[in-house]
Formats: structure tokens, sequence, C-alpha cells
């Protein structure tokens, strides 16, 4: 008795074939059959990796956890709230002088480098710990993660501002 997966496998197998050879008798001059050949092209690349997902268990285009789509998505920080309210440092601070308001064109570049080398969760975690001034165990409960994995993604997190720029931190 196969399992579904083997049967599916099957099925997707036989289908790519016939996909294949409809392929092969289309016209690549005729601009009809060209439009259905891409067309075409297309499923065959999809079955492919439903084959492929189906066979190992594993997401084709997910490598080291990471979506091979995802290089072309733009990071954006959506979530302003991670970043410290410069306004209550400055009402805590009281003296407006002891305070750098501004970030120079180079220093912008720089953080913004600093925070696309982070993963989410590496960046989230060091905002709560860093502008935040939360604990470990703190953000641990906020995110629902343990204290160690806070501590590994803010180490991981405080190494990449090294390496970026070594008068931070």
């Amino acid at each position: 008795m196969t399992s579904w997966v083997g049967e599916m496998i099957v099925s997707y197998t036989e289908n790519r074939r016939a996909l294949a050879e409809l392929k092969r008798g289309l016209n690549p001059e005729n601009p009809k059959d060209a439009e259905d050949e891409a067309m075409i092209n297309s499923m065959i690349r999809d079955m492919s990796e439903s084959i492929d997902w189906l066979r190992t268990g594993k997401d084709p285009k997910v490598m080291k956890g990471i979506h091979v789509d995802s290089v072309y998505h733009v990071r954006s920080y959506e979530n302003v709230d991670l970043i410290p309210d410069i306004e209550r440092e400055l009402r805590e601070e009281n003296d407006i002088n002891k305070k750098h308001l501004f970030m120079t064109s180079e220093e912008k570049i720089i953080m913004s480098e600093i925070l696309a080398s982070f993963s989410e969760r590496e960046r989230i975690c060091y905002l709560l710990h860093v502008g935040h001034k939360k604990s470990f165990a703190e953000i641990a409960n906020e995110l629902g993660i343990s204290r160690s994995t806070v501590q590994t993604h803010i180490t991981r997190a405080k190494n990449k501002v090294k390496q970026k720029s070594p008068e931070v931190v």
C-alpha cells in the first residue's frame, strides 16, 4: 500500500511528462505557441519543485532557513515602536547639549547597514535590550522565547555591530 505522498509524486511526474510532450508539439515561431510554451515551462517548474518538496519534505526554495525569493524583498522597519523615543530621553536628561540629536549621512548609512545585517529576531532583541534597556528575562518573556536564545541573538547582533562599526556598542 503506497502513501498519499507516493501517489502524488507518481501523479505529478506523469503530468509533468505530459506537459513536456505537449510543449514539444508547439511551434516557438508562432506567437500563441510561444505564449503557451512560457506557461507550460512555468507549470513544469512548479511541478518539479512540488515533486522535490514531496520527496524530501523540505521546501526546495528554502536554503539555510531563508527563502530564495527573499533576496528581492526590501527590508522596511515598520515597527518603529522598537526604536527608543528621543523626546522621552530629552525630558529625562533635561540638558539638550548632552544629547547627540542628529545623524550625519555617514552615520545613517552605517546604522542602516547594521540593522539590515541583523535577522528579524536579532534586531528586535538588540533594540529592546540596548534601546529600551530591557533585561534578557524581560525580552524572553515578551517574545515567548528562552533567556539563552535572547542572549544568543543579542550577542550575534553585537558582534555584527562591532564588525561594521567598532566604536559603537
